[in-house]
């Protein structure tokens, strides 16, 4: 897309081994999207689940990772109605949350916001409560248990109303319930086409005045519409994806660059970019790694962050996003660092909270012997 401003790849790459060592963070990972795939044929037996596409987990996690990459934002949807049949009762929702923060940690990540909607965890008879405070029980597990191993990991928890449904506002006052107990901000996900952020807005209305947090997903299977009325409209803090910010900026055969209006306010306010590279890839938001628009927005300085959506259906962890632009970029650990800190930056959590990770944990992770050292931006 940008041939003259995206970097040339590097001749020796960061192994894997050290992209999954640094500390990393991660704010647009969906709970529904990064079960086991032996966990879900586990549960699938205990509930009763029949409709699973195979039993064998090798053979699971291929289907749902072949399912996922079609170019469609709808089929890629559809995969979690297999995730979301097994997750019905309070002791499944502790099960799939200890073993996404046990994943997650295993993979570096010191900080993550997990995101979920309640509503489609109803069937088994649980209240929108119940299964909140299970969800959050399973994060602590986790946690705890990566402790044990040596391992840090802290874990937010983002409440998720489904933007085609009507159960925002109800969504929105159950993350305000819950905001001091593990809870730390609202979303709303969902297929954008026909169904607009500004649907929500008494749930958006009514966050802001309770001061609490919100993103939403915006510009991913829809364009700058979508973008502008997350921002102007709804006063979201961050977007989810906001791939199609690009289509606001462009790129001279010379390598200038000219931002409109949209895309310069995005740059101008830091509004954090939550992008997903994988997943953008199988829904049709990009064509491959090397012509993501996270290529230009990051060398054009916007917020970007680097993150997985769903482990399962993509296959994927945050190392091997971040592996992934290393390819196609040529990045080093000075970048991983900044897209990182830019995460945490980010992140749901109060200020001192937000500076102590980055000073204390982040930046002392990066100082590797044998890899460049990492300096300070002056603007980030």
């Amino acid at each position: 897309m940008e041939p003259t401003l995206a970097p040339q790849p590097a001749a020796n790459p960061l192994p894997a081994a050290v992209l999954r060592q640094v500390p990393k963070v991660l704010l647009h990972d969906h709970l529904d999207g990064g079960l086991r795939p032996e966990t879900v044929v586990s549960l699938a037996a205990s509930s009763g689940y029949q409709d699973l596409p195979s039993t064998d987990p090798a053979a699971l996690g291929r289907w749902f990772r072949d399912a996922a990459d079609s170019g469609s934002l709808e089929r890629y949807l559809e995969t979690f109605a297999h995730t979301c049949a097994v997750m019905q009762t309070r002791e499944s929702l502790i099960r799939v949350a200890a073993d996404c923060a046990e994943d997650l940690a295993a993979d570096g990540v010191v900080y993550a916001e997990v995101r979920f909607a309640p509503e489609q965890h109803l069937d088994g008879g649980l209240s929108l409560d119940q299964v909140v405070d299970a969800v959050n029980e399973g994060f602590r597990l986790g946690e705890a248990t990566a402790r044990h191993r040596g391992q840090r990991i802290r874990i937010g928890t983002l409440l998720t109303a489904m933007r085609h449904a009507a159960r925002s506002r109800e969504i929105a006052e159950l993350a305000n319930r819950h905001r001091d107990l593990g809870v730390v901000g609202f979303d709303i996900a969902g297929a954008e086409a026909g169904h607009p952020p500004t649907r929500h807005l008494d749930a958006f209305d009514y966050l802001k005045r309770e001061n609490n947090h919100f993103t939403i997903h915006a510009g991913e299977a829809f364009g700058l519409p979508s973008i502008w009325e997350a921002l102007q409209c709804c006063g979201a803090d961050r977007l989810g994806h906001g791939v199609r910010i690009v289509d606001d900026i462009a790129v001279a055969e010379d390598g200038g660059v000219k931002l409109g209006r949209l895309a310069a306010y995005v740059r101008d306010q830091r509004v954090p970019l939550e992008m997903c590279p994988t997943s953008n890839l199988q829904t049709g938001a990009a064509d491959s790694y090397a012509t993501h628009p996270i290529g230009l927005l990051r060398r054009l300085r916007f917020r970007v962050t680097v993150n997985t959506d769903n482990r399962l259906m993509s296959g994927t962890s945050l190392s091997q996003e971040f592996g992934h632009l290393v390819d196609a970029f040529g990045y080093t650990l000075r970048d991983v660092q900044w897209f990182t800190v830019n995460a945490m930056k980010s992140a749901f959590l109060p200020f001192d909270e937000r500076l102590a990770l980055i000073e204390d944990v982040i930046k002392p992770g990066y100082l590797l012997p044998g890899h460049d050292l990492p300096t300070e931006d002056r603007l980030s």
